[in-house]
C-alpha cells in the first residue's frame, strides 16, 4: 500500500507517494531525477551509492526510503552551492582524482563526513574513512591527496 513520505533532500522539501518497499536510491534517482547517486553493486560492497543522512554517509542501495523520511539527506548534487563547487569538489578535479568518475559521488560524501567530524585527518583516518569505498580505476592515492588538500583548504577558511 503506497504511503505519503516527506522527504528533506538536498535542503528542499519532498512529498512523494511510494511504496515502502522502495529504497533510498530509488526516490533518489527515479522519483527526484538526482542521478549524481550510483547504483553500482545493490548490494553494498562498493559505496557508489553513498549519500548523507544528517551527516552520516548511507548506503542508498540498502537503505529503505521510508527510514529516512523527514532526516535530511544530502547527495552529491547537493554539496554545490550554484555554480561553487564544494572544497572536496574542487580538490577532486585539481588532484585528478577522477577517472571514470562512478565511485566519486560516494567518496566524495564519505570525505565530507569524515571532515565534518575530524577536519584535520591523516592519511590513515582518510583511508580508514574510504575503506567502503572501492575504485577500480585508481590506486587511491590521488582520491586520499584530493581529501587531504581539501581538508587543509576547508581549515583555511573554504569550508562550507
Amino acid at each position: 500500500m503506497k504511503t505519503l513520505a516527506k522527504f528533506n533532500v538536498n535542503g528542499e522539501p519532498y512529498e512523494l507517494i511510494i511504496e515502502p518497499n522502495l529504497l533510498l536510491i530509488e526516490v533518489l534517482r527515479d522519483e527526484l531525477g538526482l542521478t549524481g547517486t550510483k547504483h553500482s553493486c545493490g548490494v553494498g560492497n562498493c559505496g557508489a551509492c553513498t549519500v548523507l543522512v544528517d551527516g552520516e554517509p548511507v548506503l542508498a542501495c540498502l537503505s529503505l526510503a521510508m527510514a529516512v523520511r523527514d532526516k535530511e539527506v544530502t547527495t552529491i548534487e547537493g554539496l554545490s552551492d550554484g555554480p561553487h563547487l564544494h572544497p572536496l569538489q574542487e580538490a577532486f578535479i585539481d588532484r585528478g582524482a577522477i577517472q571514470c568518475g562512478y565511485c566519486t559521488p560516494g567518496m566524495i560524501l564519505t570525505a565530507k563526513a569524515l571532515l565534518d567530524r575530524n577536519p584535520e585527518p591523516t592519511e590513515r583516518d582518510v583511508r580508514e574513512a574510504l575503506a567502503g569505498n572501492i575504485c577500480r580505476c585508481t590506486g587511491y592515492v590521488k582520491i586520499v591527496e584530493a581529501v587531504l588538500a581539501a581538508a587543509e583548504a576547508m581549515q583555511k577558511g573554504a569550508a562550507r
